[in-house]
């Protein structure tokens, strides 16, 4: 535990770490795949569970940017006390957050897959897929869609007024060509702005799962070590 945070540490002792944080479903437990890559390079791997995931699944409405941001950022700071090289691996919406939370921090390296690099850009995409407009959303406070997402009005605002300023973070980047949640243009503006090296899989989607996918996944991972 860090803090009030369950936590899981892979890998021998060493100066280097990645922190894994995980996407929504997902859990610290994935970050042992990433560790058996990364520990061989040299690497420890600092896996923890967000709030609503893993042993953490009765915490319920938490899994947001206004709970989950100081989490990290208690994370970090336990980290900084314990190693000299922090790196980063992050997954969709994990990506987001950690982006949120250490937008000011020096990290050695990022590598994040199927980033949510836009959040309010989705949350109106979602809108516009369950034909929610603005005012209704105001109106409802919260609207359960049948896409098993629940848009926000909170949300929404939260994430308006507290847009990412920077990244300076060294950073690649995995996208699947039928990413549904992050469009290529809106990966591509990021990788411009941020100067951010980007690879491809143009048959993959947003949750790398089947054998081909996550064999393109490891490959990927064992060309960043």
């Amino acid at each position: 535990m860090i803090d009030h945070i369950p936590a899981v540490l892979y890998g021998e002792p060493s100066q280097k770490v990645y922190l894994f944080v995980h996407g929504q479903c997902g859990c610290r437990e994935e970050g042992l795949a990433f560790a058996e890559i990364a520990c061989p390079a040299g690497y420890q791997v600092l896996a923890i569970d967000l709030p609503g995931h893993g042993v953490r699944k009765g915490e319920e409405n938490r899994f947001n940017p206004w709970t989950v941001v100081p989490e990290l950022q208690v994370i970090l700071k336990y980290m900084r006390s314990c190693w000299a090289s922090i790196s980063l691996r992050a997954n969709s919406i994990g990506a987001h957050f950690s982006m949120l939370a250490f937008a000011d921090e020096e990290l050695h390296k990022a590598l994040f897959v199927s980033p949510i690099v836009n959040m309010e850009r989705l949350i109106n995409h979602m809108m516009q897929w369950a034909d929610v407009t603005e005012q209704e959303l105001e109106t409802r406070r919260e609207i359960v869609t049948d896409f098993g997402q629940t848009l926000s009005w909170h949300y929404l605002t939260w994430e308006r007024q507290h847009p990412m300023q920077s990244w300076r973070c060294s950073t690649s980047i995995l996208y699947a060509g039928r990413d549904n949640m992050t469009s290529r243009e809106t990966v591509e503006q990021f990788v411009a702005a941020h100067s951010a090296m980007l690879t491809v899989m143009e048959n993959g989607e947003h949750w790398f799962h089947t054998p081909e996918q996550l064999a393109v996944l490891q490959a990927w991972e064992k060309s960043q070590m």
